[in-house]
């Protein structure tokens, strides 16, 4: 299922009614790769219920650059909801910023939030899951070979190699 910010609280507190163990995750999930599969999956198996953050497009274009995203906020969370495991992903604000983050963690109160070894946000991860009794949980390595960016990257150049010979 696929909601807006307003929606949220109704789905979480029935949730946790009936005990459901929430893991909460984030990101862009821009291009859906191997990597992000891998890591949703693991994220999902840590408890009941796996509630996706997800980014915006006009968010992702101000963190990634104007090429970005490569894919729209429709787009990606059809793509993410395919996948059959994601109880819910949630459309994030264009212009998140701590407190907007602290907020929805507040709200939705998870029991765990997942994350990758080396996440460049895990203080502030760690601080929110403290904040609302719960607890940080790595779920597998980053791996940079999975990254969107990288993979991004790479096709461009073999697109700009490959158009040099014409």
């Amino acid at each position: 299922m696929i909601i807006d910010t307003k929606s949220l609280e109704p789905f979480v507190k029935m949730h946790k009614a009936k005990g459901k163990k929430i893991v909460l995750v984030g990101g862009c999930f821009d291009v859906l790769h191997q990597g992000h599969v891998k890591f949703l999956k693991k994220a999902r198996s840590e408890g009941d219920i796996l509630i996706l953050l997800l980014e915006s497009d006009e968010n992702i274009k101000k963190l990634k650059g104007d090429n970005r995203p490569i894919n729209t906020f429709e787009i990606r969370s059809k793509k993410l909801e395919s996948l059959g495991f994601i109880d819910l992903i949630v459309e994030l604000s264009d212009s998140p910023n701590d407190e907007y983050y602290y907020n929805l963690t507040k709200l939705i109160k998870p029991d765990i939030i997942a994350l990758t070894k080396n996440d460049p946000l895990t203080q502030k991860k760690k601080d929110q899951a403290e904040l609302v009794g719960g607890k940080i949980v790595v779920v597998m390595n980053r791996d940079e070979a999975y990254s969107s960016t990288n993979i991004i990257n790479k096709k461009w150049k073999k697109y700009l190699l490959y158009t040099d010979f014409l």
